[in-house]
């Protein structure tokens, strides 16, 4: 008796308290009975509604934004030149730890092309450590994930932006190419501190915005699983109302193209599941509304299987919801 009532608590919690007891009882009445396949779409419609985001983001740190699968986050404000590490406590809070002075690029604004000697602005991952390079890099450097999804989106070019030491044996400018330089004794402080497969970068032009609206991260997580819930029950409509005219995919399939796409395999009318785990929503910098929304994506169908990342760059509407102008 006292696991269902632990079981009618969770699934209040998660329908809402809008929701009567009588209709809890209704669903583990139908899951006692003929499984968890027989309430699965009430639980997906739940997911949907805003109010459980509300609640389930009332003591969670929105810092910079939801954050489920990084431990570390690194700010760089280009005006003031600094590069600020923030790491997770016990709480799942991130707390200031130390601030670098650093250089940037020699010209100001976010990098549009090769050789332009910008930095670029946005948010990135950390892809690589290289200890073995030229002395004039310092003793090491992490190579950043520019350009990505949202780069390409807007035809941005380049590569090899890093976050890397100062000459060893040379003498340098006060400025870089593009990179985030910081002194040799700060880039290795660094390297002790972090690990680079749960760190995220964010650069801007200014100070990297703090304290994201949970109220905005709820209408977007929200959004989200709309989208999600109309994919699972091939609900067509609904899912392309969620696709901006400017979408191009990141292999640049055009919005046309993808609807007919998509058309196909709705038509397919297949039974699918598709959970997401690792969810991160931050704001994108120098933007009004974008946001870039990441997870780890498990589908399957009968005719299709992926495990895998999936990356979504989204647009908040006058609606509050979202419009996505291109995934991967």
């Amino acid at each position: 008796m006292a696991k269902i009532q632990v079981i009618k608590i969770s699934l209040a919690f998660l329908l809402g308290l809008s929701f009567s007891s009588l209709y809890a009882d209704t669903l583990l009445t139908k899951y006692r009975l003929h499984g968890i396949d027989s309430i699965q779409k009430d639980l997906d419609a739940a997911l949907i509604k805003k109010e459980y985001w509300d609640t389930y983001l009332k003591n969670i740190d929105t810092r910079f934004g939801y954050i489920e699968s990084y431990n570390s986050v690194l700010t760089c404000n280009k005006e003031k030149n600094t590069l600020n590490l923030y790491t997770q406590d016990q709480n799942k809070s991130f707390i200031f730890q130390k601030e670098y002075s650093a250089f940037t690029g020699k010209v100001k604004g976010d990098k549009e092309k090769e050789g332009d000697l910008k930095t670029p602005l946005g948010v990135y991952t950390l892809t690589q450590r290289i200890e073995k390079l030229d002395s004039f890099y310092g003793p090491l450097a992490l190579v950043t994930s520019y350009p990505n999804l949202y780069d390409t989106y807007r035809g941005k070019n380049g590569h090899g932006i890093w976050i890397h030491g100062l000459p060893i044996e040379q003498e340098r400018d006060d400025y870089t190419k593009g990179c985030i330089a910081i002194n040799n004794e700060h880039i290795e402080c660094l390297n002790r501190r972090i690990n680079i497969q749960d760190t995220l970068l964010i650069i801007n032009q200014t100070e990297v915005k703090q304290n994201i609206s949970k109220e905005i991260l709820a209408q977007l997580l929200s959004s989200l699983y709309k989208w999600r819930y109309a994919w699972i029950y091939n609900d067509l409509q609904s899912y392309l109302d969620f696709y901006s005219p400017k979408f191009v995919r990141f292999d640049h399939m055009d919005y046309e193209g993808f609807i007919k796409y998509k058309t196909r395999i709705f038509n397919k009318d297949e039974e699918k599941t598709i959970h997401f785990s690792n969810l991160n929503i931050l704001p994108y910098p120098n933007t009004a509304n974008v946001y870039q929304i990441t997870f780890d994506e498990e589908y399957k169908s009968s005719s299709f299987t992926f495990q895998g990342d999936k990356a979504l760059i989204v647009e908040l509407n006058e609606s509050d919801s979202f419009k996505i102008l291109t995934e991967k």
